[in-house]
């Protein structure tokens, strides 16, 4: 008799110890397919859907969602949301750098308009500028290691102070260089992605998209259009320019050979459409418009096919700018 409960007792530890086994490893089963989905974009409780193509890419840009202008971060499918400057003051105009890792941007957090730069997570926000004057729009060199963007501080005789002009700087902030000095206001620059020219828009007669090298000289224009053109932007293989006119009575997306050739509206809506920029590989644009009553973040093809919404938002969102970085 005490051999058989014996042979019951060990029976019955070998099945729980099995059992036990088996619990273990579907635990370390279904945590290993949670760690790898972690980043994977889920529908929110609201019945949101995200369009999976657009699931890789990541995207900073401007919204006053929280009731302050403030720089956020998303994946471009219109996912995984987070601001990341939380300041009572007005930032906007963010700039991914090549590398991925910083993001320069525009705030007026020290009484003047000021370029700072920060870490792609938030941190470590550094104001670069540092002058009296008003300083926007930053573009990164293709390397990194300088930004190209337009001050109020253009000096030209008699101590008069005179009208926006174009200047290059380290990527730390330092030597600060003039490179347009003209009674004419030069805005928005973006470089090329060979480093070579800067595009930029400037109302010489009306304000039309010219390019110059990267010291100032050889000046072209490229639009010469009796409408008004803004905000150019270069295709990632440098072959294209996208940019904003109102040649067709309101503001429109805009695409170009980079030589001014082939001009094609590719957004074709009534409303107003502004702040163009190309994905990393250059097969999507993003820009803000109000169609939808706001200004709202839209994603279309390079040809201007297949329209979304990615930020589908009571608030205003605007000036997109894509992270460099393609994730898998």
């Amino acid at each position: 008799m005490r051999q058989i409960n014996m042979s019951l007792i060990s029976g019955y530890i070998l099945a729980r110890c099995k059992c036990i086994c088996l619990n273990i490893l579907l635990s370390l089963i279904i945590l290993f397919f949670i760690s790898c989905d972690k980043d994977s974009p889920t529908a929110p409780s609201d019945g949101t859907t995200y369009p999976d193509h657009l699931s890789p890419y990541k995207m900073a840009f401007y919204s006053n969602r929280n009731g302050n202008p403030d720089i956020y971060v998303m994946r471009a499918d219109g996912s995984n949301l987070k601001n990341i400057t939380n300041n009572p003051y007005h930032e906007f105009e963010p700039s991914w750098s090549p590398n991925g890792s910083t993001i320069a941007f525009t705030s007026t957090r020290d009484s003047t308009t000021e370029i700072y730069v920060m870490n792609a997570d938030g941190s470590n926000q550094t104001n670069i500028t540092n002058n009296p004057f008003d300083d926007f729009e930053a573009s990164w060199s293709p390397d990194g290691s300088q930004i190209v963007f337009r001050s109020n501080n253009g000096k030209v005789q008699f101590g008069a102070w005179t009208n926006p002009e174009i200047y290059i700087m380290n990527a730390d902030g330092s030597n600060q260089k003039r490179k347009t000095l003209e009674y004419y206001h030069d805005i928005e620059p973006s470089w090329s992605p060979d480093g070579s020219l800067i595009a930029y828009s400037s109302n010489r007669k009306s304000f039309e998209i010219y390019v110059m090298d990267t010291n100032g000289a050889n000046r072209t224009v490229l639009t010469y259009n009796p409408a008004a053109e803004y905000y150019p932007s270069w295709s990632p293989d440098g072959s294209k320019i996208v940019f904003l006119s109102d040649r067709d009575g309101n503001m429109e997306i805009y695409v170009m050979n980079a030589d001014g050739s082939n001009q094609t509206n590719i957004s074709n809506n009534p409303a107003d459409d502004y702040w163009p920029a190309w994905s990393p590989d250059g097969l999507y644009i993003a820009f803000s418009s109000k169609r939808d009553g706001n200004y709202e973040i839209y994603v279309i093809n390079a040809d201007g096919s297949n329209l979304t919404n990615i930020t589908n938002h009571p608030a205003d969102d605007s000036w997109p700018s894509w992270s460099p970085i393609i994730e898998d």
